[in-house]
């Protein structure tokens, strides 16, 4: 059973999502906020395995919640999905840094939530959609608008064959593809992929995507 936190500060929005998600076999809904600080305090309370997260809340915006939720220790397991009403969203970027799992628009396809919750509940990061890819590759470079990205550090620690590592999991394969395109097992691959997230300190695949851009080793317009 894969729980979830919905956090919106629209009360209609999140009562849509709950019929929705309640309605599946492996799907429960077992909390909701309407603003940041409820989110973080229902995500330590509930420790769901996904946060439904609004970016543009008052007081205590998404972002921020974000932000707060992947630092803490206790909610190592908790995945954010950052929900927005703007394709190219200045703060996607931003919250993908920090650390959430991927985003979706609000007005995604019904069967497009359920796919998506089920991916990130399963450890996959959310970056499939090329409008994700758009908006690292929109923001990555300059850190986002009135923002300066600071020099990605353990970048010389990295064996050549995790950086080709990294470069595979920015461009969105999975451990399969990337054992096919290398000519190496899945098991050999996964531990390439989980050697290189222990060193950059990434919490989940979506910030390798951040820190291969952010590295230099993906350029904006590399992916479709």
């Amino acid at each position: 059973m894969i729980s979830v936190l919905l956090a919106d500060d629209q009360a209609l929005v999140r009562a849509g999502f709950r019929a929705l998600l309640n309605a599946e076999a492996d799907i429960r809904v077992v909390a909701e906020a309407s603003d940041g600080v409820e989110a973080v305090r229902q995500a330590q309370l509930t420790r769901p395995d996904v946060v439904l997260m609004d970016i543009r809340m008052p007081g205590v915006d998404g972002l921020e919640a974000t932000r707060r939720i992947a630092a803490d220790p206790a909610l190592s397991e908790t995945r954010v999905i950052i929900l927005t009403t703007f394709e190219l969203d200045e703060y996607v970027f931003e919250a993908l840094r920090t650390g959430a799992s991927g985003f979706l628009v609000k007005d995604t396809e019904p069967v497009e939530l359920l796919r998506g919750i089920r991916a990130v509940a399963a450890g996959d990061a959310l970056l499939s959609p090329s409008v994700t890819r758009r908006v690292i590759a929109e923001f990555a470079g300059a850190g986002g608008p009135g923002r300066q990205a600071a020099p990605p550090a353990h970048v010389d620690q990295l064996t050549d064959r995790e950086r080709e590592v990294l470069v595979l999991v920015a461009e969105g394969l999975s451990n399969d593809e990337i054992a096919g395109r290398l000519v190496i097992s899945p098991a050999t691959a996964k531990t390439h992929v989980s050697r290189t997230m222990i060193k950059i300190g990434a919490r989940d695949r979506a910030q390798l995507v951040v820190y291969a851009y952010e590295a230099g080793l993906i350029r904006p317009g590399w992916l479709g």
